[in-house]
């Protein structure tokens, strides 16, 4: 049996498992880490700063900051929440120094499946820009708190902690964001 083999039927090591030995050094456990969790955190800062390229830039620093200072961190399992609030406060930062979002590029809309018919992408495509518009008329704190609990499934406590505020804050915001994209987004109920 070769190595692969032998690595492909072992089972998936937890996230404390891989932070662990990529504290002492292990280059693939961080690898597996990143593979884990670049996407979602790519999601989150392409929705929170509207720019791919922008996204990719953060996400980047991202974890080669985690990289770095791994032997910071006090707990293995707080790994995930720690690369939320990171990403969560360079994208906050990010849009602080950064013109209105009105002027920003909001073409991130993913194209519309090619089976669809062309009136349902239609469709799609004018929620979907309906959205980001609304998306990007929240304060920045809003929209960061919305999309952690309502995309990436976040609880109001790991919210809190990502960014640092209190959970009543957390609970706040995110009902200020959902009422107001429920009324921009009343024409599509």
């Amino acid at each position: 049996m070769t190595t692969a083999t032998t690595q492909a039927t072992q089972p998936s090591l937890d996230d404390a498992t891989l932070v662990a030995r990529a504290r002492d050094g292990d280059v693939r456990a961080y690898e597996e880490l990143v593979r884990r969790y670049q996407g979602p955190m790519f999601r989150l800062a392409l929705r929170m700063l509207a720019s791919k390229g922008d996204a990719e830039d953060i996400v980047q620093e991202v974890f080669l900051t985690a990289w770095r200072r791994l032997g910071q961190l006090q707990q293995d399992a707080a790994f995930v929440g720690w690369l939320y609030r990171t990403t969560t406060n360079r994208c906050l930062n990010a849009l602080r120094a950064r013109r209105p979002m009105a002027d920003v590029d909001l073409d991130m809309t993913e194209t519309p499946r090619s089976d669809a018919r062309p009136d349902q992408a239609a469709e799609v495509s004018a929620q979907m820009s309906a959205l980001i518009d609304a998306l990007g008329q929240l304060t920045p704190q809003q929209r960061a708190c919305w999309l952690l609990r309502e995309v990436h499934g976040r609880s109001y406590e790991e919210i809190a902690e990502a960014v640092d505020s209190s959970v009543t804050a957390v609970r706040g915001r995110i009902a200020r964001a959902r009422a107001q994209l429920a009324e921009v987004m009343q024409p599509w109920r």
